[in-house]
């Protein structure tokens, strides 16, 4: 599943690619996934040119002209491609066409969305008006952390929560609470000053390196290429019964809330 490097990088492909292309029609193959009918949907777009791409955590955000947005959201996975003019599409449930003869697809795995709404509309959007700032925003700052962090919530559950930390999913945070020696079911609350600001750095370390590495490489891009950030990367995630390259113990798998997590029992003591 795609998190905050994927949908950067995404975002910043789409942005460059897509600049002031307009929109020509599609085919919506999925209607479950769309806020409007799929006529609705094509009719309100047709028309409109792409003015910025950008991502508001796991949501990419499509500014058009004449105040819209289309949004777009990967649910469980998707894969989001660029088509050239002449190319034909592969296999999706959105297919996005501009007048130029280029396109994009969005094939979802599961639950993915992609809606199209008013800019006056945005502020009350369900799914997105509170959404918290990402870690590699300027606001973010150890401060901001310190705040959040006197929280009774287990760490692992507030980094993963939407409203108070944008963009981290469940695959960069076991290596996240690893390196800053906290176990995932700590209290938030019980972190030392010295603690959080070293949690702080190494989330946003950890996060800078999956982007110059490209994402994750599992996920494509917008172009259909998958990049750098594979398994040889992780250092506990995902290495269930392989020695923790800290300590050498075994790395563990456990059961945190609603999702599992990796950790080494003897870096992390709770």
């Amino acid at each position: 599943m795609a998190e905050l490097p994927e949908l950067l990088i995404l975002s910043q492909q789409m942005d460059y690619q897509l600049q002031l292309k307009e929109f020509a029609g599609g085919d919506l193959r999925q209607e479950k996934s769309l806020n409007l009918s799929p006529g609705d949907f094509l009719e309100t777009i047709k028309g409109r040119k792409v003015l910025k791409v950008y991502n508001k955590g796991k949501w990419i955000f499509i500014q058009l002209s004449d105040d819209y947005h289309l949004l777009l959201n990967l649910g469980m996975g998707a894969d989001i491609l660029y088509q050239e003019a002449g190319q034909s599409p592969e296999e999706y449930q959105c297919l996005f066409q501009f007048t130029d003869g280029s396109a994009f697809t969005c094939k979802f795995w599961w639950m993915g969305k992609a809606e199209i709404l008013p800019d006056k509309e945005l502020p009350q959007h369900k799914a997105t008006k509170d959404i918290a700032i990402t870690p590699l925003d300027e606001g973010f700052t150890p401060e901001y952390l310190q705040e959040l962090c006197q929280s009774r919530s287990q760490i692992k559950n507030l980094l993963l929560n939407q409203k108070k930390v944008g963009g981290i999913g469940n695959v960069y945070i076991h290596d996240i609470v690893f390196r800053a020696k906290i176990h995932p079911q700590s209290t938030a609350n019980t972190l030392s000053v010295s603690s959080v600001n070293t949690l702080h750095k190494i989330i946003q370390e950890n996060l800078k390196e999956a982007i110059e590495l490209g994402g994750l490489a599992y996920e494509k891009d917008f172009y259909g290429e998958n990049n750098g950030f594979g398994t040889e990367h992780f250092l506990v995630a995902y290495k269930e019964g392989e020695p923790c390259p800290e300590c050498r113990n075994t790395i563990e798998k456990i059961k945190t809330g609603s999702t599992s997590s990796y950790i080494c029992p003897r870096c992390q003591k709770l």
